[in-house]
């Protein structure tokens, strides 16, 4: 009988704070990782190039594209699947944004908004470091 009402106190502590939780932060962690994966992928050839038509000197991203070079087709792969990822949660976060009651935890738009800026810069540095490899 103790067993059981341990067992019942448990299980409603367990659900009401898994209620409570804030929404976790995979979504901006996923487009972290997928902009470091893009950056190391467009860093030989698309970065150079754009940085340079800006006036920005380029020598800095010599060891960087040749460390990422060997492994072009890796941080392609890890590029896409961190973004694709990235967007998939954040898309998870905005639809639970939209029901979201005043008292209810919900991820910031800052946060959203944020990441979805950082998704656009991983897809471009994604796109800029296959086109132009």
């Amino acid at each position: 009988m103790l067993i059981s009402r341990t067992s019942a106190m448990l299980e409603s502590d367990a659900s009401s704070s898994f209620a409570e939780k804030p929404p976790s932060s995979g979504a901006a962690l996923l487009t972290a990782a997928g902009i470091a994966a893009a950056f190391g992928l467009a860093s030989c050839c698309a970065l150079p190039f754009f940085l340079s038509i800006l006036g920005v000197g380029t020598a800095w991203l010599t060891g960087v594209a040749l460390m990422a070079a060997p492994h072009r087709l890796l941080l392609m792969t890890v590029a896409a699947v961190c973004l694709l990822g990235g967007a998939i949660l954040l898309w998870r976060q905005q639809r639970a944004a939209m029901v979201c009651t005043t008292n209810g935890v919900c991820a910031p738009p800052a946060i959203r908004a944020l990441t979805l800026v950082g998704l656009a810069i991983g897809a471009a540095l994604l796109w800029a470091g296959y086109t132009y490899a």
